[in-house]
């Protein structure tokens, strides 16, 4: 879920040249896709189970990435990776793929509970810059703001070659990719709502969605049958080595 996720972010132009063309090297899932995975799980992390203090800290740890990644006079579209607006786009995305995640394993959200799943979702952009007051009001009003985002997402062919590459394993040791490049990259296509795989050119068959439905449902047998402890224990361990990178002076991202 979590390239297609990435992929949804980079749907819309501003964050996806923003990242394509980032001159942050460090922070480049195609340069360094291991500290790339780890600092933004421990981002999530950081926003679901960390108190203000850890917010705080990763928060400043980002900004500095952040505030050196602009547009040029060159760029075919602008954008700032300190603008509010687009980090509620990233925020949205994610908590799309946190409420799709959610429900596959617990079935529908509903009424007042689905409600208070959609305020806490207000954490995935609050621990950046976004302001509370921008998060939308309840989870009706947040499916208008998505509804219109989608309808204006667009994939350029230089985005486009960069997300496929990321899909495709592109990055990994050429063994890994050939051996676990095919299934990452069926499994990422199958996360994505139909606009974005439009929206990025790919095929998607009924032989593929009946392979992907498949694979979802052997994964969520599995995910039920952990106890809750196992389940969070990754983002538990990545919240601690945060505090411990912050104890030892190490970077956070």
């Amino acid at each position: 879920m979590s390239t297609a996720n990435v992929i949804m972010q980079l749907a819309n132009p501003a964050v996806g040249y923003a990242v394509a063309r980032s001159t942050v090297d460090s922070g480049r899932l195609d340069r360094h896709p291991v500290k790339r995975a780890r600092t933004t799980a421990s981002y999530l992390a950081v926003a679901v189970f960390g108190t203000a203090t850890d917010r705080r800290r990763y928060r400043q740890a980002v900004n500095r990435q952040h505030v050196q990644v602009r547009s040029t006079l060159d760029s075919p579209v602008s954008y700032d990776a300190m603008s509010v607006r687009l980090q509620l786009w990233v925020a949205a995305c994610l908590y799309v793929g946190w409420e799709d995640i959610y429900q596959r394993v617990h079935g529908p959200l509903c009424g007042e509970y689905r409600e208070e799943f959609y305020r806490q979702g207000m954490v995935l952009g609050t621990t950046l810059q976004m302001p509370a007051e921008l998060w939308p009001t309840d989870r009706d009003a947040f499916e208008v703001y998505w509804q219109q985002q989608v309808a204006m997402i667009d994939i350029s062919d230089e985005v486009r070659d960069f997300l496929l590459g990321i899909a495709h394993f592109d990055y990994a040791p050429r063994l890994i990719k050939k051996r676990y490049g095919p299934l990452k990259y069926r499994r990422t296509i199958g996360y994505l709502p139909q606009p974005f795989r439009e929206a990025l050119g790919v095929i998607w068959t009924a032989e593929d969605q009946d392979w992907f439905d498949g694979y979802v449902r052997r994964l969520i047998a599995r995910e039920r049958r952990k106890p809750l402890w196992l389940s969070q224990l990754g983002f538990r361990l990545l919240l601690l080595d945060t505090r411990v990178r912050h104890k030892l002076g190490r970077p956070l991202v």
